[in-house]
């Protein structure tokens, strides 16, 4: 995706295998072909290929052939995690996203890190909003993203080692890019299905701590940033660095069922998030 870092074999897998156990991809239709899906997650076909191995392995998968994409396999009852059940973001999210898009007027309201993992999630109803399978009248998203000149608690050295600047130029570059393709993408659904689109990104004075989801002002996905000490690869250099993959955080949703604590949570998440959009965030720039 634009450069920044691609989804493992793995984390391929689990999305996919999250869209099967929730029906986004159905019993008993075929799988989409491993040039597509190479094409949606931005990886090699071989990342696919070792993907759809692991899900044949776990029987989500049946019938796989050289000359045709292999049918979805019948679960058993019971199979599966419960669906409210926290799960990684980057398994967790992209449904959830989905199931967003089937209503009329779409909401999203987020603030993260970067926008590298909301742009993955809406990778499938895009895709499925410009087949015209997927016919929304609105889609409106607010991101609140942490401002460019920041002295971030994460990702930063782990060490005193005077690639501060390094790393916080890396990170920027993220941000910046994933910000600019959020807005790209939808944007372009304008064009393209004549949808009225409103996409709005604003800066923070600070590091966010969390991750929140807010989704047509009904649900609300929270996640924790665990900070790690890990290498990251800055300009063909190695660099360690503490940092916080959004992507492998545990995704809480609240919201679904009824439950009053749920609905509390929603419409405190949402006042949260309101109150900074009209105080404290500002415009952001998003060049280089």
């Amino acid at each position: 995706m634009n450069g920044t870092r691609r989804p493992t074999s793995g984390e391929v897998a689990e999305i996919l295998s999250e869209r099967i156990r929730t029906g986004v991809l159905k019993a008993g239709d075929r799988m989409p072909t491993q040039e597509s899906l190479a094409e949606q997650f931005g990886v090699e076909r071989g990342a696919i290929r070792q993907a759809l191995t692991h899900l044949e392995e776990a029987g989500l998968l049946e019938g796989r052939t050289r000359g045709a994409p292999a049918r979805i396999a019948e679960l058993s009852s019971g199979a599966g995690p419960a669906a409210e059940e926290p799960q990684q973001t980057i398994a967790g999210l992209g449904p959830r996203i989905m199931e967003a898009f089937e209503a009329p007027h779409v909401r999203i309201d987020a603030i993260c890190l970067t926008a590298e993992t909301l742009n993955l999630a809406l990778a499938e109803p895009l895709q499925l909003i410009r087949a015209g399978r997927v016919t929304p009248a609105t889609v409106k998203v607010r991101l609140l993203l942490p401002a460019r000149d920041l002295d971030l608690a994460f990702p930063r050295p782990a060490e005193s080692s005077g690639d501060e600047r390094r790393v916080h130029e890396h990170w920027l570059s993220l941000r910046n890019t994933q910000g600019a393709v959020l807005r790209h993408s939808l944007r372009a659904l304008r064009s393209t299905r004549s949808i009225d689109v409103e996409v709005t990104l604003k800066a923070l004075p600070f590091t966010p701590p969390v991750k929140l989801y807010l989704l047509n002002g009904s649900e609300a996905l929270f996640a924790f940033y665990t900070v790690k000490r890990r290498e990251e690869q800055i300009d063909d250099t190695s660099v360690e660095i503490y940092d916080a993959l959004g992507s492998d955080s545990m995704l809480f949703p609240f919201g679904r069922g009824g439950e009053k604590r749920d609905e509390a949570f929603v419409t405190q998440a949402q006042a949260w998030f309101d109150g900074m959009w009209g105080t404290i965030a500002t415009e952001i720039n998003l060049a280089p």
